[in-house]
């Protein structure tokens, strides 16, 4: 059986100052929402057993064992977190009880050392802020948010990873057909090469994020996305033998130099170095080729050779204006961009499709493209236009920095 990474690569880098995780970690807990998040739970621990024979190592004595080693485990991790969260017993909460029978009898966990870990588990109140929707009113600006990423501080990193990580760089683009210079964009954005990968202990934010998910229209559908990724978080510890505590990352569960989400370590995660083990935080080999084989799962087309997104002019009658509804995907023939008033700055291959791209710019004025299948790819990773753009052009930046660099 692979491991996930050993007990000592446990550790993550500090929180740049410059990302969104970073700032949740300096919110404090509102006093308030936590007396909501403990009206939630109802109800007294729950009872019995799964009615399954336990095996020689589930004994009452082995079980109160890993139950003390879970609590002796949860505090030492706790020296790692940045944040404060509050203790209210998620192992008494009705749905939390509901999570813990499913545990024991989709995936035969163990019901006492599941709801030790679980008593462990923080409310962590920033994790909530941070998920809402950002106040209406504020126009999206193109211009300020490529500038957060497109700097000297993280082309140099960058610069320094593609030097470090070549041979792995070429030999994900030899084997995924994605180009080095995407795969660094992707790692540079998400935690400037490994430098922020978060400081939030990713058991705390997911049941968080499961259980107690802030009012909102789409509340059902993101807690029992919530809910499905702690379940993998489970699933990972348990199937890379770690202790599930030691899983630091974002303040939405997001872990290692590519920031996967545990569900798709499981889908995605590569061992790219061979050493038997799939480590996103400490192996920048894996982490290189998980990503490339992210995107080629995602619809990255490697026999396109274009470019991935050509600067457009649209037309004054705005017939092209239905063509922004289309969604994440390239589906427009170079025909039908035309015939809405779509004009490319470059002639557009016939044989290939396209989707047309909006990059507001607050006040000024829309910036317009029209992109190809491997720009909605990166999409898939992140849906925004403004990430796969910034994406594209962070490891271009890198790229040139590269070519003219003193050898």
């Amino acid at each position: 059986m692979k491991q996930f990474v050993s007990l000592i690569t446990a550790f993550v880098f500090a929180a740049a100052p410059q990302l969104d995780a970073s700032a949740a970690a300096k919110h404090p807990p509102s006093k308030a929402n936590i007396v909501k998040a403990k009206a939630a739970k109802a109800g007294k621990p729950a009872k019995g057993k799964s009615g399954k024979s336990a095996p020689p190592s589930k004994a009452p004595k082995a079980r109160k064992a890993l139950a003390a080693a879970a609590a002796v485990a949860a505090v030492a991790a706790a020296s790692s977190i940045d944040y404060d969260g509050e203790q209210v017993n998620f192992a008494e909460w009705q749905a939390v009880r509901e999570f813990i029978s499913e545990m024991v009898i989709k995936h035969d966990f163990d019901r006492a050392v599941l709801e030790a870990q679980l008593r462990q588990v923080r409310f962590v109140e920033s994790a909530v802020q941070l998920v809402k929707p950002a106040p209406p009113g504020k126009p999206k600006n193109w211009q300020a948010y490529s500038e957060r990423f497109i700097e000297p501080i993280r082309i140099n990193a960058g610069l320094r990873f593609w030097n470090e990580n070549a041979a792995a760089l070429a030999r994900a683009e030899a084997t995924y057909g994605v180009p080095a210079e995407i795969i660094v964009g992707i790692i540079g954005v998400e935690t400037i090469y490994g430098r922020d990968t978060g400081r939030f202990r990713v058991l705390d934010t997911l049941t968080t994020l499961a259980f107690a998910y802030p009012e909102a229209p789409n509340k059902a559908a993101r807690s029992i996305f919530f809910r499905a990724e702690l379940e993998n978080a489970f699933l990972l510890a348990r199937h890379e033998n770690i202790d599930p505590f030691t899983l630091l990352g974002s303040f939405a569960g997001a872990v290692g130099m590519p920031q996967f989400m545990p569900g798709n370590i499981l889908k995605y995660g590569v061992d790219f170095d061979g050493d038997g083990h799939i480590d996103l935080r400490g192996s920048t080999a894996d982490a290189i080729g998980s990503v490339a084989n992210f995107l080629i799962e995602h619809g990255w087309n490697p026999r396109d050779a274009g470019p991935y997104a050509v600067r457009v002019d649209v037309a004054a009658h705005q017939a092209w204006e239905p063509l922004l509804e289309r969604g994440l995907a390239a589906t427009l023939r170079s025909d039908e961009l035309a015939a809405a008033g779509v004009v490319p700055a470059t002639p557009l291959p016939a044989e290939r499709l396209y989707g047309l791209v909006d990059l507001q710019n607050g006040a000024e004025a829309t910036e317009y493209w029209v992109a190809n299948d491997n720009f909605f790819a990166i999409t898939k990773y992140n849906r925004s236009y403004f990430y796969a753009m910034s994406v594209i052009d962070l490891g271009r930046a890198v790229r040139a920095a590269r070519a003219g660099q003193t050898l």
